[in-house]
């Protein structure tokens, strides 16, 4: 404001008529700009001067504003006056013919090359005859902003020749009657030989395609109310280069695409805000090759619309759209640079497989949980992301999209405020830069492989395990155990209540045989009868599996005895003996197994799977064979009291061989 305090000097008419405003060396980029800070610099200080002294010769800008229905005065004189910049503004209906009288002043050498019209009221006839004598002056640029139209609308000729015009703005428009033809209106329009004009914030309906070749390279019609016949099979507009049709009422996509087959010089088109929607199987689009820049944000586009774009656009805006996800079989958009996606419905970050040249991508207020598998493979262009304020599931997948940001050097716009954990509730308001996991979680290769290792090491020690301890013997014996006892109380139920009927169960080796029956047995059997027992021959039930039989000797003996030797150790029979003699041991808590050392067995001599063996021995009191004949007296001494300790019942011995 400064800077326009040295530049703007205001000027106040004594007599009251209107207002001057001079500007000097100032250039505004746009009217509406330049007329809304009219009313604030009009509050700034100012000077009286006789309306004589007004230095108009020199001024670059001038502006007046109506105070009493008066826009001509007879003291300025047009002739002499340098200024290229004129804004009249608040002209009611009946200061018309004064602000015609002024302009008819001008013409093609007075040096006027902007003129601006603000909040008029007249009628059609004086609207066209303005722009008529507009029309043949030096103006280049000239904007009418709110305009009322107050009487009937008719045909009116107008002469095109001749102008200096290279753009009309008019805006904000508001027609009084209701009755009137539309080609009277709008083919005044139409057929400018002008290079730009803008019609909008005016409720327009419609607007007719030039009769002849036309000059337009600019077409604004934003906020009216045109429908997707606009342009229509329209063959004269081949010059045109930007076409703006934002806030009306487009709908069908497909026609929009084909309204611009025939401008073949179309490079910007804007749609946005608008009711477009597209159904891929009604009409296939037909864009023109030329477009490059297209805005199709705000509309109610879905997923389809991927179907539906030019193949050439360069600058595609897709924002505030329904749009879900990007499609995988879509016609690759090659030439396509930038691409805004903000405000969608997308659920995952879209790879870039079908827009290799991509360098610009906005995906923010979206509802990205994780990027796409292909996103950093195929987005390698890309030099701008924008993809802050998405609901983000902090997991496995987001570890590279922060390493992304890492090796980008900046290419996340937004980072790291931008990009906070979502889900889950744990991790909820965390920075991505924030979240970290281990690698072992998140790479399923090294995790695949380090299960594999632990895997192939839990099977080779089991396995070495198994075959140490001999455990698969193990659990076929506890098989054969638990068929045998259940064979026997289906068979033979009365068998289970029977009292104990020996007093021991030999086991031992056939190569040790010779000791058993000329030693162990004679000194056990003896004439008194003391302990008694059992040979297999006489004992042993005909019909039944040996397996059975060893166990039902073993459940009817008080005691087992298990004579001990190389031998021993060597023989497939006794291991399961001993087996079940050590279940025996463990299920009925009982103190049954005697142990007799016939000759000493080294330790490398016992198999891994006879570990119970070296247990028992390890633990328990076994009686070793003497071989000085001296001892055996104390020897059979102490084995018989061992077999009749706690014994209820006199038995018999079993004796079983391999």
């Amino acid at each position: 404001m400064a800077e326009n305090r040295r530049l703007l000097t205001n000027f106040l008419f004594c007599s009251g008529v209107f207002t001057l405003t001079l500007w000097n060396n100032i250039k505004p980029s746009d009217e509406n700009e330049f007329i809304a800070n009219y009313s604030s610099s009009l509050l700034e200080d100012h000077y009286d001067y006789e309306t004589k002294s007004l230095p108009l010769s020199h001024t670059k800008r001038l502006q007046f504003a109506s105070a009493d229905n008066k826009i001509n005065h007879p003291s300025w004189d047009v002739e002499q006056n340098t200024s290229d910049s004129l804004v009249l503004s608040n002209i009611p209906e009946d200061g018309i013919s004064d602000l015609i009288q002024l302009l008819s002043k001008f013409n093609k050498t007075s040096g006027l090359k902007n003129l601006a019209l603000n909040n008029i009221t007249t009628s059609w006839g004086n609207f066209t005859r303005i722009l008529q004598i507009v029309w043949h002056t030096s103006t280049e640029y000239f904007s009418i902003f709110k305009v009322k139209l107050m009487s009937h609308i008719n045909k009116q000729h107008f002469n095109y020749d001749g102008t200096s015009l290279k753009a009309v703005i008019i805006t904000n428009v508001s027609i009084e009657v209701f009755y009137f033809s539309q080609d009277d209106l709008y083919s005044i329009f139409s057929e400018m030989n002008i290079t730009a004009l803008t019609i909008s914030d005016s409720k327009m309906i419609h607007m007719l395609c030039p009769s002849k070749p036309s000059q337009f390279r600019f077409l604004n019609f934003s906020n009216n109310d045109l429908t997707d016949m606009v342009f229509q099979g329209c063959n004269n507009l081949d010059l045109l280069e930007t076409l703006i049709l934002q806030r009306n009422q487009l709908k069908k996509l497909s026609k929009v695409s084909s309204m611009t087959s025939k401008m073949k010089s179309l490079k910007h088109l804007d749609i946005s805000r608008n009711l477009l929607y597209y159904d891929e199987n009604e009409n296939y689009c037909h864009w023109v090759g030329t477009l490059a820049k297209l805005n199709l944000s705000s509309n109610k586009l879905t997923d389809s619309v991927f179907g539906c774009l030019p193949i050439n656009v360069q600058i595609l805006d897709l924002q505030n759209n329904q749009i879900r996800t990007v499609p995988k079989d879509i016609t690759e958009l090659k030439a396509l640079k930038e691409l805004n996606i903000a405000f969608n419905r997308l659920t995952e970050l879209p790879g870039c497989s079908h827009f290799r040249g991509l360098e610009l991508l906005n995906i923010e207020e979206n509802s990205i949980l994780t990027p796409s598998s292909d996103f950093f493979h195929s987005c390698q262009n890309i030099r701008e992301l924008r993809g802050g304020h998405n609901p983000f599931q902090c997991s496995c997948e987001l570890r590279d999209f922060v390493n992304f940001e890492k090796k980008s050097g900046g290419r996340l716009v937004g980072w790291p405020e931008s990009y906070v954990c979502e889900y889950p509730d744990g991790l909820k308001g965390i920075q991505l830069k924030d979240f970290q996991l281990s690698e072992l979680s998140c790479n399923t290769t090294l995790l695949l492989v380090v299960a594999l290792v632990v895997t192939v090491v839990v099977v080779a020690v089991t396995s070495f395990l198994c075959i140490y301890f001999d455990i698969m013997w193990y659990l076929k014996m506890m098989w054969q155990w638990t068929q045998t006892k259940r064979r026997v109380r289906k068979s033979h139920p009365e068998d289970l209540q029977s009292i104990l009927q020996f007093h021991a169960f030999i086991s031992y080796s056939e190569r040790d045989s010779l000791w058993v029956k000329n030693h162990l047995i004679p000194n056990l059997e003896k004439e008194d009868g003391s302990v008694q027992i059992c040979l297999h021959e006489r004992n042993f039930i005909p019909g039944k599996s040996i397996v059975e039989n060893i166990i039902n000797c073993i459940e009817k003996s008080h005691k087992s005895i298990f004579v001990l030797s190389p031998n021993f150790v060597q023989s497939e029979w006794c291991h399961y003996e001993l087996y079940f003699a050590h279940h025996k041991l463990f299920s009925e808590s009982s103190n049954s197994l005697i142990l007799i050392l016939l000759e000493p067995i080294p330790q490398y001599l016992i198999p891994a799977r006879y570990h119970k063996l070296k247990a028992l021995m390890a633990k328990r009191t076994y009686l070793e064979w003497p071989k000085e004949k001296s001892k055996h007296g104390l020897f059979w001494a102490n084995l018989k009291a061992t077999i009749n300790s706690n014994l209820p019942i006199s038995a018999k011995v079993v004796v079983e061989t391999d």
